[in-house]
């Protein structure tokens, strides 16, 4: 049966990506115009909420949200949530409302086309350098300070042995109690299950329903530096919980 499945599954991938570059360069122009100016960045935000579901429905990828807390429009949050696919940017999208500035790793710029939202607009991270690293996190502080709400991948890539966790990195908590800024843990259940991080012709791919749990937001008032590994591991624990239910969370 998987010899059957893994042509088709090779060809919805294909079809993804022909979709995913093909919507990108109708909607260039508007994009490019919309990120020359940041006072037209919220018009480029909902271009890309747009973009989103134009990206998933035709290729058969629907969500469920159990939102045990729907983020207030207007407030400020760190939305942390885990990494196991590149399904988890896309449904960022779909599933919050709020403006957010994007957290991602320092190779999306490489990407033609799409690097256009990393030239200014969102943040990306070169996690090799200190340096640079700290300077990702004060543009991310200045971006609160403004209050736009940051989405952040604690774990810093995609997890190759999904549903499992990969260690989180201290960068978005400090970040939230610097800035006594409440965190949203969200958790992205199973889109390993459909297009999963692995070579072009191994891994899941398919077509199927995300689902996905908004978790109630964590105060940061009065936290300090002692709290800070507390504060992760507590996230890290929430963020976990409905994952647990998959046998795949037993493997090694």
């Amino acid at each position: 049966m998987q010899g059957i499945l893994r042509p088709i599954g090779v060809l919805w991938k294909v079809l993804f990506l022909l979709h995913f570059a093909i919507t990108l360069i109708i909607l260039y122009p508007l994009f490019y115009v919309f990120l020359t100016r940041e006072k037209w960045y919220p018009a480029a935000f909902a271009l890309k909420r747009f973009w989103a579901h134009v990206l998933i429905f035709p290729v058969g990828i629907f969500y469920r949200v159990d939102f045990r807390y729907r983020p207030k429009p207007g407030k400020t949050y760190v939305f942390c949530a885990n990494h196991t696919s590149y399904l988890d940017i896309i449904l960022s999208y779909c599933v919050l409302n709020n403006y957010f500035v994007f957290m991602g790793k320092q190779e999306l710029k490489k990407v033609p086309l799409f690097n256009v939202f990393f030239k200014d607009m969102n943040i990306l991270v070169n996690r090799k350098s200190i340096t640079a690293s700290y300077q990702a996190l004060q543009r991310a502080a200045q971006e609160l300070r403004k209050k736009n709400s940051i989405i952040l991948f604690p774990e810093g890539t995609i997890s190759r042995k999904a549903p499992k966790l990969k260690e989180f990195k201290s960068g978005a908590f400090k970040l939230a109690i610097d800035e006594q800024v409440e965190i949203v843990p969200i958790t992205f259940e199973n889109n390993w299950k459909f297009l999963q991080d692995k070579a072009f012709l191994q891994g899941n791919m398919r077509p199927g329903i995300a689902r996905i749990v908004v978790h109630e937001p964590i105060s940061t008032k009065g936290l300090g530096e002692k709290d800070l590994e507390q504060l992760k591991q507590k996230v890290k624990q929430i963020i976990e919980e409905p994952l647990k239910k998959y046998k795949e969370f037993e493997k090694d």
